[in-house]
């Protein structure tokens, strides 16, 4: 993996591409360098990693901020994929970004349950008080 910092890029080259991708990039390409520039500006960074990449445990756990057990029970329950090298387990990096996808794609939708929640429970009530 590679990550790219705000401090490693000048701004005045974060302005030469984000002039580029406003003249010379297609549509598709004009959206990644608007993406990058954006991530720049705002001081996120920018990770690139190698799908075919992998990670022992540890470097799992600690990209996906959680502890080894609980990364060793979902390798064992096959949630996240792996495969042994001799005695030891590693994971490719394109199975730990979809886990990664899928879980905050989990708590989007639960997050949308809740806020949805008191819409529901005040239509029933609407029902329930027309039937009565």
């Amino acid at each position: 993996m590679r990550t790219i910092t705000r401090a490693a890029v000048p701004a005045d080259q974060i302005d030469t591409l984000a002039a580029f991708a406003q003249r010379a990039a297609g549509p598709e390409l004009q959206e990644l360098l608007e993406s990058v520039v954006r991530c720049l500006r705002d001081g996120d960074e920018i990770v690139a990693y190698d799908p075919q990449g992998t990670l022992t445990p540890n470097q799992a756990a600690k990209h996906l901020e959680m502890s080894r057990t609980h990364l060793y029970k979902l390798l064992d329950d096959d949630v996240i994929p792996s495969y042994r090298v001799g005695r030891d387990r590693r994971i490719r990096m394109r199975d730990i970004v979809r886990f990664e996808s899928q879980r905050q794609n989990d708590r989007r939708q639960l997050a949308e349950r809740f806020a949805n929640q008191d819409q529901t429970r005040n239509s029933a009530i609407d029902e329930l008080a027309e039937l009565i």
